[in-house]
């Protein structure tokens, strides 16, 4: 028997020595507790995701246990402040999947997944614990809550709403099952769509076949080659290479065979995503309707500015029906602009498009990213968004020392005018193999205020430009440089952040609201007062001449009306896919086709499809919600308006727009806007901003 004991007594030791060494665990010694990158080894996760659903649990377990009567400190708010190693071993993790996903990683995504699913269940089905959430909200308007505490009630309360707290015993394990399902599927379609895209790979060896390629393009193919231990030039489906090659290959079947492999991911390969698409939408539906809703979209935009489905579709339209024309129009010129230059078919196909629109665009305005990707070094475009914050809300930023997860990442204090800490600001700029395509902005901690104490959060900016050579050093685009604004709009939306509870500031607002911040940051990027503090050639030190920056600006609305449709194709395909209300048949291919009918300018490529790389909604959290993009390019484009007009450094308006970014979702959304505005937004100041209109 003592022996049993003594073997008991050793390993229950053994465990917590090893909790302790996870550094996942323990509380960091780093400065504002940074997270332990050095340390974290592959083989913490599982251990500490493990014990952070046991603890989560158990403080849920304790909620329930209370003996005293539910109030709102002892239920909503023990509630809201539970599960915080869940949520700190959960942002660590799942963004290095995005970031850096290690075959090794995506291995103990799919093992979490269910776990993760069934400790949400755990919470959101817990019959005690929704009887004592809903004792306090029958209490609400007797209980002399305070603004943040009421909304913090109401929204806790509708959340097990929405999460079928209210249902049948028999319908809760209904739901339990659909969620798990949903997560695994997808997790699938994230991991199918990154194999498929990494798998593609183009080696050109004869130096002929670069023909149009500008150096930097040429460069980047070099170093990819040499990184794969190849010899000539290799091109994949990132963003960089990808787009660099359709746009300025002279080799119109290299650009078709590169478009069909871009557009031809997750489909028809070992990675195919077409069964995984149909199950994610009937499952969605299901899901939807179990809770009583007539479809998705409708469940997803309750709690938004547009509130259901409904009106996403007369928000559409109201932005397709004046656009169309004149998309049309703009690629009917283009298409005769190709033909005087040499192009010999009756119409340009997709593969052609960038090509020509980017003579057209030269033709036009004179100006070519060869041309001013030198004046845009990455270190000074990072100093030039660092000084665009201190302008406008007096932040500072400098190097921080701490560990990071990848030797590209960067680390940045961030501080108030007042010298008080607000934010660490991690900044990965460069491609991998295991980072996902695009660019996008996330947290490894949230804003929050318990027992007194405050924890900032901890910001991340992830990019995927084009890496420095031996030669010469990382130059972006315009557009990058435009992108980069966008995912820093979203950062100071988590750095300035106030408030005490972590669900309801930064960026925890309505989902159509949450791209406000971001959108408005690019026109900055068109502003010669702006340009003209730091735009400077990298090797002559020559500022970026007014005759270019006139020609950047002149250039802002070339092809709008085509760019602005393509987007609403994206907003259009998601919500059909959201508004069924039964299961796909037939070939998901056709559709597509069938739902982008009415926003068609160019000729659709029959073997192409969208859907199977879609990550923003089938894996990305813009399900029924990417028209949220729009909804926002309207918020941005008549406040920025105001900016315009009282100047785009002014002090006072920049005041009342960080008071927006402040509030973070404590606040409605359309009263926060108004506050800052003076009024509601209206679709035509967009299609005014992109000259469809007058």
């Amino acid at each position: 028997m003592n022996r049993i004991i003594t073997c008991i007594l050793s390993v229950t030791l053994l465990t917590a020595c090893n909790m302790h060494q996870n550094p996942l665990l323990t509380e960091s010694p780093l400065p504002y507790g940074a997270p332990q990158f050095d340390k974290i080894q592959t083989s913490h996760y599982m251990p500490a995701f493990e014990e952070a659903f046991r603890q989560g649990k158990q403080e849920i377990d304790a909620i329930v246990a209370n003996p005293d009567a539910p109030t709102f400190q002892n239920t909503i708010e023990a509630l809201e402040y539970s599960g915080s190693l869940v949520s700190k071993v959960g942002a660590i993790f799942y963004n290095l999947l995005e970031a850096d996903a290690t075959d090794e990683l995506q291995e103990i995504a799919e093992k979490v997944s269910p776990m993760a699913t069934e400790y949400s269940m755990y919470i959101s089905l817990n019959e005690p614990l929704f009887e004592r959430i809903k004792t306090v909200y029958n209490q609400r308007e007797s209980l002399g809550l305070d603004p943040d505490q009421k909304k913090l009630l109401e929204d806790t309360y509708k959340s097990f709403e929405r999460s079928g707290a209210n249902l049948s015993p028999q319908d809760k394990k209904k739901y339990s099952e659909i969620s798990e399902r949903l997560s695994l599927l997808t997790l699938q379609f994230q991991k199918n769509q990154l194999s498929s895209t990494n798998n593609f790979q183009m080696v050109l060896t004869d130096e002929a076949d670069l023909a149009g390629l500008p150096g930097y393009v040429r460069d980047m193919a070099a170093q990819a080659a040499k990184d794969k231990g190849v010899e000539g030039w290799l091109f994949d489906l990132s963003a960089p290479s990808y787009g660099g090659f359709v746009k300025f290959s002279d080799r119109r079947d290299l650009r078709e065979k590169m478009y069909r492999a871009y557009n031809r991911r997750a489909f028809g390969d070992e990675w195919d995503n077409t069964e995984t698409i149909r199950q994610i939408v009937d499952l969605r539906y299901q899901q939807a309707a179990l809770l009583g809703y007539k479809d998705y979209a409708d469940y997803k935009t309750e709690l938004r500015m547009v509130k259901n489905g409904n009106a996403v579709w007369d928000f559409i339209e109201k932005l397709r029906a004046p656009a169309l024309p004149k998309a049309k129009q703009e690629v009917a010129e283009l298409n005769k602009f190709a033909k005087s230059i040499g192009f010999t078919g009756d119409q340009i196909r997709p593969w052609d498009f960038s090509y020509y629109a980017e003579k057209q665009r030269v033709a036009k305005y004179n100006v070519t990213d060869e041309e001013l990707k030198p004046y845009f070094r990455l270190e000074d475009c990072i100093d030039a968004i660092f000084s665009l914050a201190h302008t406008l809300y007096g932040i500072s930023f400098k190097p921080a020392n701490v560990p990071v997860y990848h030797p590209d990442v960067k680390v940045y204090e961030v501080r108030d005018a007042d010298g008080s800490f607000l934010a660490l600001f991690y900044a990965d700029f460069f491609p991998r193999a295991t980072k996902r395509s695009g660019a996008w902005m996330t947290s490894f901690r949230e804003l929050k205020i318990e027992n007194g104490v405050e924890e900032r959060p901890f910001i991340s900016l992830v990019t995927n430009f084009t890496k420095p050579t031996a030669d010469t050093p990382s130059l972006i685009t315009h557009d990058e440089f435009t992108t980069m604004l966008h995912e820093f709009g979203h950062s100071l939306h988590g750095i300035l952040a106030k408030g005490r509870y972590p669900s309801m500031t930064g960026t925890s607002v309505d989902h159509d609201f949450v791209e406000l911040p971001s959108q408005i940051m690019e026109n900055w990027a068109y502003e010669k007062e702006y340009l003209t503090t730091f735009a400077k050639h990298y090797q002559t030190g020559n500022p970026l001449p007014d005759s270019l920056i006139a020609k950047i600006k002149a250039s802002k609305n070339y092809l709008s009306a085509y760019y602005h449709m393509r987007q609403l194709q994206f907003g259009i395909l998601d919500m059909n896919y959201h508004t069924r209300t039964a299961p796909i048949e037939g070939d998901i291919i056709k559709f597509e086709k069938n739902a982008l009918l009415s926003t068609d300018v160019l000729p659709s490529v029959p073997e192409c499809i969208i859907s199977t790389s879609f990550g923003h909604i089938f894996s990305g959290g813009y399900a029924a919600g990417y028209y949220s993009y729009k909804w926002a390019e309207v918020l941005a484009a008549d406040g920025f308006s105001l900016f315009e007009e009282k100047g785009i450094f002014d002090k006072e308006t920049a005041r009342k727009f960080r008071h927006l970014l402040e509030q973070g979702g404590s606040v409605e959304a359309a009263k926060l806007y108004r506050e800052f505005r003076g009024h509601d937004p209206e679709p035509e100041a967009l299609l005014r901003q992109l000259e469809i209109i007058k």
